[in-house]
């Protein structure tokens, strides 16, 4: 099983995912069975011991499905969600790919009729992918890993309902317009935000009218949870709307342009995304659908 061991000067987690192939910072890619699973460990930078109470043992098991090879990382976002933050957080990963539609019986027996991502922690199995996210952002904490919750609860709020929007849209026959408005209401208000001075970008003492946000991410030029949470939808959005419903983003939506370009830039979100066809594939039967 994986486990994720915090010690005094290393942090070590082994995970159980559906990854291969990535050769980015901290990635290392191999395919293992199930039972070689405990010599597949992640390790952070060496990190000095600090005064701060944390868990001498924790276990971490996060699946994420495989593509259709049975091997690549397969369409889910919320996986690709936790992996950018591990990421984010300094871990550095070893990979192992197991194909969930053959799922092994030490994973129907810990979780059984569950998806992934799903964690164990001391014998307590976390579902919930927000339960997840909290777990992560509360144990992997200052002053070994950075915070990444945003400033600004607007940055969470703001792309909520974006998702929704495009999954009712995708599944509606293309004659109907209201789905496909409904969506470009959440593409507004994400716009929106993004071209709106956070607060922290106005200097007061300054003479300089500052009308339009030149950040590059949700909360600023840091990426963070809310990041984590919006980009892996965005990008689905992206290649299964053009892929089945001739959708792009329109050119006048500058913010998400732009928050999309320096998006594309990071390794931790551009190499954690599964490939188009992985996409294109997951929504084909539900596309298939629209008459």
């Amino acid at each position: 099983m994986g486990s994720l061991g915090l010690v005094e000067d290393e942090a070590r987690c082994s995970i159980l995912n559906h990854l291969k192939g990535f050769d980015g910072a901290g990635w290392e890619a191999r395919k293992m069975n199930l039972q070689d699973l405990a010599v597949a460990e992640i390790w952070s930078a060496k990190v000095k011991p600090s005064s701060r109470i944390t868990p001498r043992f924790l276990a971490i098991l996060v699946g994420m499905s495989a593509g259709h090879d049975g091997e690549n990382v397969g369409n889910c976002p919320f996986c690709q969600s936790l992996f950018m933050v591990l990421w984010l957080k300094g871990v550095k990963f070893t990979v192992t790919t197991v194909d969930m539609r053959k799922k092994p019986e030490e994973l129907k027996d810990l979780a059984p009729g569950t998806n992934p991502p799903f964690l164990l922690y001391n014998g307590a199995l976390k579902t919930d992918f927000m339960k997840i996210e909290e777990f992560l952002e509360a144990t992997l904490a200052p002053p070994r890993y950075p915070h990444l919750s945003p400033l600004n609860k607007e940055s969470f709020d703001v792309g909520a309902d974006i998702f929704a929007k495009f999954s009712a849209f995708i599944k509606n026959s293309p004659n109907n317009r209201v789905q496909e408005q409904a969506l470009l209401r959440e593409f507004t208000r994400l716009d929106n935000y993004l071209n709106t001075p956070l607060p922290e970008e106005i200097d007061h003492n300054s003479t300089e009218d500052i009308s339009v946000s030149k950040r590059k991410y949700l909360d600023g030029n840091r990426l963070t949870l809310a990041d984590c949470n919006l980009l892996p939808k965005l990008h689905v959005i992206k290649v299964a709307a053009k892929k089945y419903c001739n959708f792009e983003i329109p050119a006048h939506f500058t913010g998400v342009h732009r928050y999309l370009q320096y998006a594309y830039e990071r390794e931790e979100f551009r190499q954690t995304c599964p490939a188009s066809v992985e996409i294109e594939k997951a929504y084909l039967s539900v596309a298939s659908k629209r008459t």
